[in-house]
């Protein structure tokens, strides 16, 4: 029987990996042994950046979710010191229903006891969106209507404890009784109130006007909020629009709820790139790390990369079968961080919801998430790609030989080139994602200019300590060797160490020198008490009030109105780009004021002052710095609009202004001519002659609330005391991300004793073999990292100072004072770190038995 046998089937082909991938999947099955400290410093840093941009997409989530909320409506003007003119009501009117809010400062009193207060004065549609709590609650209506011909009033409970008063007493405003009524729990538009001196005191609209504090000239400020109908932000757009034609001259600020505080959400974009750039240098720093793990690990892979290389394998596909290991580690150190980092603001959410200022929506922000990733990814590719490409020309002999002392090389171009194109990457994400890209720029020189005076500092120790005579004594002489030995941990120490003192000595100086110009130096020679509301009718008779009761006092005083910027050199303002330094003199309504004379704390730097005959003329004397950031010389042209009128003056001067010393003083100083007749109100300072007299300011607060009750006095250590507060929340924020990066230089330190473990193996077995004993390796190790610990701490201190003294004089503008005291403990905290970690990380080296050792040398 013949017969055909049946044709061979072709192998199935289904899907297979890559082979290197495989490879690298399979040696991957052993565990991650060796790479603790490479998952956790790019996770940390990773989770930094990310939780960072998490936190900031939250709370720009909720300012524009809760947008209409915080605006108190769809659309918000404000105008200072003046009304809306029955024209403007009926143009607002037209749009939709409108809602009037009154704010200002006045003084509250009650019996003896005198307190600043944030006064609201509301009308019946109040609130048009969100709710008013109080305790009890109640309709407001009610709540502020006349009882007995008395009108009430909402107090905020730090009010009720300053005068130690209770739901159901009486305060005073300006001489007129308010009964209070409730305790005011929560305010649907509190944020859009900016930062208060004082506590909230809520009256209606009606009661202010009998109180006799709105006055023309008067420091006042009226919202008209206005509610639409279901209305798309396109639609508030043309509302917006529409009003804005038919009321072209009425120099209000108009706010929609798509940005219910554009200052707050530029503010937010600041500090998160600031605590984003410091998670970056936590990744930075974990970087060196990466670098050490992936070094350690190719140590550890040596025979098989030998066995690689001897059957075959080109060097490239070794670096490639590595890299993808590598690679694959730091995906899932970028997975854990990316998982905390996106938590974060959901857990923030949970724990201080009651406690949050502001409005935060925990979201997943899958693109700030992925730029996280970006820069975990990158920055581990930057880091391994050198010790992996070493690993490609050394011959197989030379992996097998070189257990202790592997032979240096640098790595080939095209290994180089990956890490210059990585690097470069790195740099334009920050720079392309950063609001101020010269910030981001600047960050950037700083870190590389860090990084190469670190590598210059271990190179300098090294030759220091190979040029250095032998000491007699063993331990010493064995310390000496171990800083300039071939593989010495003195390059990886020096950076991660010296990186982590820098960042902690700089902090320590900026805030000591925050703290010094906000407690300490500016009391000295500011003012003890402002003054402001001041009728010009009654200025004279305050005058001599204030000399009475204060004999010895210096008083100043001078008039005061506020303006808005709407045009420069007859370009209108919301056309012109300013710096970010100045946009804030073209946002909003700035003081002003007129003079005949040079104010004090002014140094002209271009141009004189005016005559008493050149004053009739509209001229005006402007902050020298804005005037250069704005593009302003002597000669431009400023037009402001006070009260309604628009007023155009000719730059006759610049000039420097002290702004330190918190005496008056004003961007924009008109001519008399341009104002004089003018209703405005006074504004006047006190100083006490021995400086800071509490009884002397209670007692003057007091007198001037109840000779004065129109007069609002602020304490000015109680306004420090406020922004103190806030700097001291910013600070522990920036305190917090700093801690990342601190933390991430421990990690590198303790990966750095790690990765020199199989050196300080064999030398530990050799001289136990030799007779030394553990004390004697200790103290050889302890003087070996103290040593180390020493000269980073050292440089630390001084580029930490140079640092503190930039950002302190040059960007904060602060006077700089050389404040060492936490620097020095920051410096002494890391050298006692630095021999505690060194010495934990070889007392196990020191316990191993040397026969198994011994076998293999």
């Amino acid at each position: 029987m013949h017969g055909t046998l049946p044709a061979a089937q072709p192998p199935r082909r289904g899907f297979r990996l890559p082979l290197t991938l495989r490879l690298a999947l399979r040696e991957l099955r052993g565990g991650l042994s060796g790479f603790t400290v490479f998952l956790a410093c790019i996770a940390l840093g990773v989770a930094a950046i990310a939780g960072v941009a998490s936190i900031s997409r939250s709370l720009s989530d909720g300012l524009g979710r809760e947008g209409r909320r915080i605006l108190g409506g769809d659309l918000s003007y404000s105008l200072i010191n003046r009304e809306a003119s029955p024209t403007e009501r009926a143009v607002l009117e037209r749009e939709g229903r409108v809602a009037v809010v009154a704010t200002l400062r006045a003084m509250a009193v009650a019996g003896e006891g005198a307190a600043l207060v944030e006064l609201k004065a509301v009308d019946g549609t109040y609130p048009l969106a969100g709710v008013l709590v109080t305790e009890p609650h109640a309709h407001l209506a009610d709540l502020l209507a006349p009882r007995d011909g008395v009108p009430g009033a909402v107090a905020d409970p730090a009010l009720l404890t300053r005068l130690d008063l209770k739901v159901g007493d009486r305060v005073t405003l300006a001489g007129h009784p308010f009964a209070i009524r409730a305790s005011l729990a929560s305010e649907p538009d509190k944020i859009a109130g900016g930062i208060g001196f004082g506590p909230r005191l809520l009256i209606s609209e009606s009661a202010l006007r009998g109180t006799g504090l709105v006055q023309p000239g008067s420091l006042n400020r009226w919202s008209y909020r206005i509610a639409l109908p279901q209305a798309s932000d396109a639609e508030i757009d043309a509302v917006a629009a529409r009003i804005a034609r038919a009321a072209p001259e009425a120099g209000w600020e108009m706010r929609a709820r798509s940005n219910a505080d554009p200052r707050f959400a530029k503010s937010i974009e600041r500090f998160t790139q600031f605590l984003t750039l410091v998670g970056l240098t936590a990744l930075i720093v974990g970087g060196v790390g990466v670098a050490n793990a992936v070094h350690a690990f190719v140590e550890r892979k040596r025979g098989s990369i030998a066995t690689l290389k001897s059957v075959g394998a080109p060097g490239s596909q070794v670096v490639a079968l590595y890299l993808v290991q590598v690679m694959l580690i730091a995906g899932l150190g970028t997975a854990i961080g990316l998982a905390v980092g996106a938590g974060l603001p959901f857990a923030v959410d949970a724990l201080f919801r009651d406690a949050l200022p502001l409005p935060l929506n925990p979201t997943i922000a899958p693109g700030e998430l992925l730029l996280a990733a970006a820069y975990g990814l990158l920055t581990a590719f930057a880091f391994a790609i050198t010790p992996l490409g070493r690993a490609h020309d050394v011959p197989v002999s030379g992996l097998f030989r070189d257990a202790v002392d592997p032979a240096a090389g640098k790595p080939r171009t095209r290994y180089r080139l990956l890490l210059a194109a990585s690097l470069l990457a790195l740099v334009a994400l920050a720079v392309a994602t950063a609001f101020d890209r010269r910030v981001a720029l600047v960050f950037i020189a700083a870190a590389g200019i860090a990084f190469g005076l670190l590598r210059l500092v271990a190179l300098g120790v090294m030759a220091l300590a190979r040029r250095l005579p032998h000491p007699r004594r063993a331990a010493p002489r064995m310390a000496l060797a171990n800083l300039h030995r071939p593989g010495a941990l003195t390059p990886t120490i020096v950076l991660s160490l010296g990186l982590g003192v820098t960042l902690l000595v700089t902090l320590s100086l900026i805030d000591a020198n925050v703290r010094r110009t906000l407690t300490a130096s500016l009391p000295a020679r500011a003012p003890n008490l402002f003054f402001l509301d001041i009728p010009s009718a009654d200025a004279a008779r305050f005058h001599d009030f204030l000399a009475q009761a204060a004999p010895n006092a210096k008083i100043e005083r001078v008039p005061m109105m506020r303006g808005r910027i709407v045009a420069l050199d007859g370009v209108p303002a919301q056309k012109i780009r300013p710096p970010e330094d100045a946009a804030w003199v073209l946002d909003g309504d700035r003081g002003i004021t007129y003079a005949d004379d040079l104010p004090d704390g002014s140094v002209l730097t271009e141009g004189a002052w005016w005559t008493a005959e050149a004053g009739k003329a509209s001229l005006v004397s402007f902050e020298a710095e804005l005037a250069r950031q704005l593009g302003l010389k002597v000669g431009s042209a400023v037009t402001v609009n006070v009260l309604g009128r628009t007023v155009t003056a000719k730059i006759a001067n610049l000039r420097k202004v002290e702004w330190r010393n918190l005496g008056i003083n004003f961007v924009m100083v008109f001519s008399p001519g341009t104002f004089r007749g003018a209703p405005h109100s006074d504004l006047a300072t006190l100083s006490l002659p021995g400086g800071t007299d509490a009884s002397a300011e209670s007692r003057i607060l007091r007198d001037v609330a109840h000779g004065f009750p129109s007069v609002t006095s602020v304490r000015v250590k109680d306004a420090l005391d406020a922004v103190g507060d806030l700097v001291a929340k910013l600070v522990l924020a920036i305190r917090g991300a700093s801690a990342v990066a601190v933390l991430a230089s421990l990690l590198v330190l303790a990966g750095a004793v790690a990765a020199g473990h199989r050196a300080r193996l064999y030398d530990a077995v050799v001289l136990k073999v030799l007779g030394a004993s553990r004390a004697r390796l200790l103290s050889a190790y302890g003087l070996e990292y103290g040593a180390l610990g020493a000269v980073t701490a050292l440089f630390g201190l001084i580029a930490g100072t140079l640092a503190g003294y930039a950002i302190a004089t040059r960007v904060m503008r602060l006077d700089f004072v050389l404040d060492l005291s936490g620097a020095l403990v920051a410096a002494g905290l890391a050298v006692a770190l630095a021999v505690l970690l060194g010495l934990a990380g070889t007392w196990r080296i020191l316990g191993q038995k040397p026969a198994p050792y011994l076998r293999d040398l």
